[in-house]
């Protein structure tokens, strides 16, 4: 998921390559795919996000009918990830991690 929603971006690069230091400490109970990360700052750089927590990335989800019935937000603090969360708008469409990733991929 950090793969589709992390551009090329100064601040992304410096993201990504905390990527592969990452482990998903725990998940939202609830099935909608949010995840909170552990990762040792003694084992990357962190990226330029400033010293507080920040939205390093927030990408809409569009349904191949175009509604948008959520997002996903990518949280960094101190300029480490730190959790990604799949936010449902919509009563009508299940928003949740299978289905975020299936709207995030480019269409062939």
């Amino acid at each position: 998921m950090l793969d589709l929603v992390l551009n090329p971006e100064a601040i992304h690069v410096a993201l990504r390559r905390q990527v592969p230091q990452l482990r998903v400490q725990f998940g939202c109970k609830c099935g909608c795919g949010t995840a909170y990360f552990d990762l040792d700052p003694d084992a990357v750089e962190p990226a330029p996000t400033g010293p507080g927590t920040v939205v390093a990335a927030d990408v809409p989800l569009f349904t191949a009918t175009g509604e948008c019935p959520g997002e996903v937000l990518v949280f960094a603090q101190g300029g480490y990830l730190s959790w990604l969360e799949v936010c449902s708008w919509s009563d009508d469409v299940e928003v949740n991690l299978a289905a975020a990733r299936r709207w995030l991929q480019p269409s062939s």
